[in-house]
C-alpha cells in the first residue's frame, strides 16, 4: 500500500513513521510513504504557500496552487485518480471501520493543513474524506495524519507479524479488548487468573468476552449500548 502525503513539513512525517512496526512494513516493501513538501510548489521566489484570508480574519490560509500543483505531481504518476484525505477538525470522525475502508485502497493521498485552513477551492477540486481524529485543534495535520497511517497500515496483509492480533484488538467486534497477562504469574501480590493458566480454550474465549464486555461497559458505555442493541435486534 502506498501513502503520499502532502504536507509543509516532510521530515516530520518521514521520521514518524520510519520506525517500529511501519518502519518495518516500509523496509519490506509492504508500505511505502511518500512525503510531498508543498512549498517546493509555491510560485512565490521566497517559496510562500500562504496569504492573509480575503474578508479578514486573524492567522493565514494556505494558497490553493502549490496544493493543487502537488496533488496534480502525485496523481499524474497512478494509475487513477486518488483517493484524498483532507485531516480536519471539521471531519468525520476517524474510526477502525473507516482504517478498514482505507486499507483497500492502493494508494491514499493525505493533505496536512496549516495556519488557519486551506483555500476552500483546491479542497472542493480534491478532497474525497474530510477526517478528524478527535474534537481538538492541533497545529498542523501532520500528527493526525500519522495516526490515520499507522492504524490503516496494521490491517495491510503482512505487516503485523501475527494476523490474529489485528482481528482481536479493540473495536473490531465493537468492544474494547479483554486485559492481557504475561510471565511472571504473580506479580506484587496479583496473580495471572486461574482461568488463563487452565489450557481450557473455550473457558479462555468465554472469560475473555466477558472481560471485553464489562471493560466496555465501564470505559465506554457509548460503544456498550451499541453493541447490546445491534446485538438484540440480530435475535429477534
Amino acid at each position: 500500500m502506498n501513502f503520499h502525503v502532502l504536507t509543509l513539513f516532510p521530515q516530520m512525517i518521514l521520521d514518524g513513521l520510519n520506525t517500529s512496526i511501519t518502519g518495518r512494513a516500509i523496509d519490506k516493501g509492504i508500505l511505502s510513504v511518500e512525503a510531498v513538501d508543498i512549498r517546493d510548489f509555491s510560485t512565490n521566489k521566497h517559496m510562500k504557500v500562504d496569504d492573509y484570508p480575503y474578508g479578514g480574519g486573524a492567522g493565514m490560509v494556505m494558497q490553493a496552487e502549490p496544493v493543487q500543483a502537488a496533488y496534480e505531481h502525485v496523481a499524474e504518476r497512478l494509475s487513477k485518480k486518488p483517493r484524498v484525505i483532507y485531516m480536519t477538525p471539521q471531519g468525520h470522525t476517524f474510526n477502525q471501520q473507516m482504517a478498514h475502508d482505507f486499507a483497500k485502497e492502493e494508494d491514499l493521498v493525505i493533505l496536512c493543513g496549516h495556519y488557519e485552513g486551506i483555500d476552500e477551492r483546491v479542497l472542493e477540486n480534491i478532497v474525497t474524506d474530510y477526517v478528524s481524529i478527535g474534537d481538538y485543534v492541533l497545529t498542523g495535520g501532520e500528527l493526525a495524519a500519522m495516526v490515520v497511517i499507522d492504524s490503516v497500515s496494521r490491517l495491510v496483509p503482512g505487516v503485523l507479524n501475527n494476523t490474529e492480533s489485528a482481528e482481536t484488538e479493540s473495536f473490531e467486534n465493537g468492544l474494547l479488548e479483554y486485559p492481557q497477562y504475561t510471565r511472571p504469574v504473580e506479580f506484587m501480590g496479583k496473580r495471572v487468573p486461574d482461568v488463563l493458566l487452565s489450557g481450557n480454550h473455550a473457558k479462555v474465549d468465554a472469560w475473555r468476552f466477558e472481560k471485553s464486555l464489562e471493560r466496555t461497559k465501564k470505559y465506554r458505555p457509548d460503544l456498550y449500548e451499541e453493541y447490546m442493541q445491534s446485538h438484540s435486534e440480530m435475535h429477534q
